[in-house]
């Protein structure tokens, strides 16, 4: 088992490094192996709509979304980790993962997707739906815990304090290393979930 963790911070070891540590701690407790890659602080650019990738297979700009691209496809889980700012995401972080579903034309389904969201107050809600959106576009189950995956803190490793929200990262990394043990017994037992021709339709026709 290997988890993908995107973290979205721009901060070195700043407060979404606090909550990835300590999912990073418990999946090696759980024999899950993770790789992290910090993408707050790269400079990548957001999806210009080209339709390059159709014909390539991948990003037409060159950059860290390519790189992340085949450790996502051999990754059992995703998990993207993002500081809020002004109620939502890393625009940096966004940008990443708008190329990065869209312009990878693997099968993700059955890969499970969890989110986690650091703030000094308000706007981890809201960031927590947008971010979960990618997963439940993709077929990917998404990895619960007992509460938002949210950890509190301003001041650098401020996070630390926060023992409520470190708790909910273990149970999250717990939960997930379960359901992608049990996704991968029942992929031997059952196969994949039965797949239906796509349908296109617009709202105007």
């Amino acid at each position: 088992m290997k988890v993908l963790i995107l973290n979205g911070s721009p901060r070195e070891d700043g407060n979404t490094s606090v909550a990835v540590n300590e999912l990073v701690k418990t999946f090696e407790e759980e024999g899950v192996e993770t790789e992290v890659v910090r993408i707050g602080s790269q400079a990548i650019r957001g999806c210009v709509a080209c339709g390059g990738c159709a014909q390539t297979g991948k990003c037409v700009f060159d950059d860290a979304v390519n790189d992340i691209a085949p450790k996502f496809e051999v990754s059992d889980g995703l998990i993207v980790a993002s500081p809020v700012y002004y109620a939502s995401a890393n625009a940096t972080l966004i940008a990443c993962l708008d190329r990065l579903f869209y312009s990878s034309h693997f099968d993700k389904t059955m890969k499970v997707g969890a989110c986690v969201t650091v703030a000094r107050r308000g706007g981890c809600s809201a960031t927590f739906d947008e971010l979960n959106k990618y997963f439940t576009i993709s077929g990917m189950p998404i990895a619960s815990a007992q509460y938002w995956n949210s950890v509190h803190g301003r001041d650098k490793g401020e996070a630390a304090k926060d023992l409520e929200g470190l708790r909910n990262m273990r149970v999250l990394a717990h939960n997930m290393a379960f359901l992608m043990k049990s996704i991968a017994l029942g992929k031997e037992q059952y196969g994949m979930p039965k797949e239906e021709e796509r349908v296109w339709t617009h709202f105007i026709r």
